[in-house]
C-alpha cells in the first residue's frame, strides 16, 4: 500500500536565517512515526507544508497518493483534509463556544462526520456538552481535539507537540488512543514531540530534524539500542 504521507525534497526559505533543506519524510500505513527536533528546528514548518498550509519553494507533498499543496483544486483540498485529523499543542477552537456548539460547527465541514462517535468519545473523555472551550484544562482541550479528529473517519492523524505539558495520566491515555488507531494496519500517525518516553512507548520510527534538515530516519529500536533516543542532534 502507498504511503499515506510523503514529502520529497522539500525546500522553503523563511527569512534570512531559516530554511527547509531537502526534507524527505514518509509515513506508511499502520505506522506511528515520531518527529523530533529542538524548538525552531523545523517540525511545525514541515507539518504546515504537509497540510498544505504553506507553499514550498521546491519539492513535493503527496497525501494518500495524490499531489497536495495550497494550489491544489478546492475539491482535492476538501477531500484530502477530510481524511486527516490534526491535534495541536493548544486548543484552536473559539473560546466562548461550548462543546455542543463546537460539534455543530464542525459537522458540516466533514462529509464523513459521525455525530454518535463524537459523543461516545466525549463521554469517554468526560467532556461535558455545556463546558466552554475557555474553561477546559490543557489536557481536556487536547481530548476535545482528539475527539474531533477521531470522529470523521480520518486515515492519518498529525499531532504537533500535543503531549507537551500534559500530566502522565493524560499522556498515557493519548498514547493508548494512538496505538488503537493504527491497530488495523490501514491508518497512521505522525507524532511531533520532544518527550522521549512517549516516542519510546509508541513510535515505530523516529525522524529527527535539525536546522531545517533531516538528520536521521531510523526504527525506534535502532536509536534506543545505539545511543538513547534523546541524542538526535548532529555532531
Amino acid at each position: 500500500m502507498a504511503n499515506l504521507l510523503e514529502i520529497k525534497d522539500a525546500q522553503r526559505q523563511i527569512g534570512d536565517s531559516f530554511a527547509l533543506c531537502n526534507v524527505n519524510l514518509a509515513v506508511a500505513p499502520g505506522e506511528i512515526v515520531g518527529f523530533v527536533g529542538a524548538n525552531g528546528a523545523g517540525k511545525t514548518t514541515t507539518i504546515r507544508a504537509a497540510l498544505g498550509l504553506m507553499k514550498l519553494d521546491a519539492g513535493e507533498v503527496h497525501l494518500f497518493g495524490e499531489p497536495f499543496g495550497p494550489n491544489a483544486p478546492d475539491s482535492t483540498q476538501r477531500h484530502v483534509r477530510s481524511r486527516i485529523g490534526v491535534v495541536f499543542d493548544t486548543c484552536p477552537y473559539p473560546a466562548e463556544f461550548t462543546i455542543a456548539q463546537m460539534e455543530r460547527c464542525l459537522a458540516p465541514a466533514f462529509p464523513t462526520w459521525d455525530k454518535a462517535q463524537f459523543w461516545r468519545l466525549a463521554e469517554r473523555f468526560s467532556l461535558s456538552r455545556k463546558a466552554k472551550v475557555k474553561d477546559l484544562s490543557r489536557g481536556m482541550g487536547m481530548k476535545l481535539q482528539l475527539a474531533c479528529a477521531l470522529s470523521h473517519n480520518a486515515k492519518l492523524l498529525v499531532l504537533d507537540e500535543a503531549t507537551a505539558g500534559l500530566d502522565p495520566m493524560a499522556r498515557e491515555e493519548l498514547l493508548d488512543e494512538l496505538l488503537a488507531f493504527v491497530a488495523d494496519g490501514q491508518r497512521s500517525v505522525l507524532l511531533s514531540s520532544h518527550i522521549t518516553s512517549d516516542l519510546d512507548r509508541a513510535a515505530d520510527r523516529v525522524i529527527c530534524i535539525d536546522n531545517g534538515a533531516i538528520i536521521f530516519d531510523l526504527p525506534r529500536e535502532d536509536i534506543t539500542d545505539r545511543a538513547g533516543i534523546a541524542h538526535c542532534t548532529q555532531a
